[in-house]
């Protein structure tokens, strides 16, 4: 199967943190640096009062130019603003399962980054077998970026969010941070003392897989 020459796996501490402007701004920023792109939703939810603009899989297709219908598929998209295997069930849809998500990601050949995001937070449920961080093993992406706020409560959320993604590569993204802030501040500087690898802009962590690929 056709495997991106980087795959990048986009989770959230929770939902609303800005996992999907991190992965736009991010795939924005490969694109600016010449290299081909591709991003994968694999399940979305939305109220059905929101305006189609906004949809994750939009927002996503925007930033890599692909359709809508290739970054998540269009029976994948749920309009029921739950977790995507509740909204399947309030819908009288059928059941979400991993196996399935795993096999419609696919990808074109010839692509540089490929980025898969999930919905919710880490531990959220993405199918009715298996939450978003379970496509962590069968994915083995090259980096997870785990978006998190910058603000009240982050170093918990970010503690207990690593755990379930394993040992993969992880960089973390202090989301809206604000430099003048000593709470965000205090925030990164205290992750890195746990040992995180902390970001603050989008560019650092195409960095880091670029760095990866200038390793001998």
């Amino acid at each position: 199967m056709t495997r991106p020459q980087r795959l990048v796996l986009v989770v959230g501490t929770a939902t609303e943190v800005g996992k999907t402007w991190v992965a736009a701004d991010l795939l924005g920023v490969a694109r600016r640096r010449g290299m081909v792109v591709a991003a994968r939703k694999p399940a979305q939810s939305f109220d059905r009062a929101d305006d189609p603009s906004g949809y994750d899989s939009v927002l996503l297709a925007r930033a890599t130019g692909e359709h809508p219908d290739s970054v998540c598929p269009a029976h994948r998209s749920y309009p029921a603003a739950m977790a995507p295997p509740m909204a399947a069930d309030v819908l009288g849809l059928p059941r979400i399962e991993l196996s399935e998500l795993l096999e419609e990601i696919t990808w074109p050949s010839g692509i540089d980054l490929g980025l898969v995001e999930t919905a919710g937070g880490v531990a959220s449920p993405l199918t009715h077998d298996a939450a978003s961080a379970d496509l962590v093993g069968p994915l083995a992406p090259d980096l997870v970026v785990l978006v998190a706020d910058a603000g009240l409560g982050t170093i918990n959320a970010v503690r207990l969010s690593a755990h379930p993604l394993g040992s993969s590569p992880l960089v973390v993204v202090l989301n809206r941070f604000d430099a003048a802030s000593e709470l965000h501040r205090r925030n990164q500087q205290w992750l890195e003392t746990d040992g995180f690898d902390t970001v603050t802009r989008v560019d650092e962590i195409l960095d880091r897989l670029t760095d990866d690929d200038a390793t001998p």
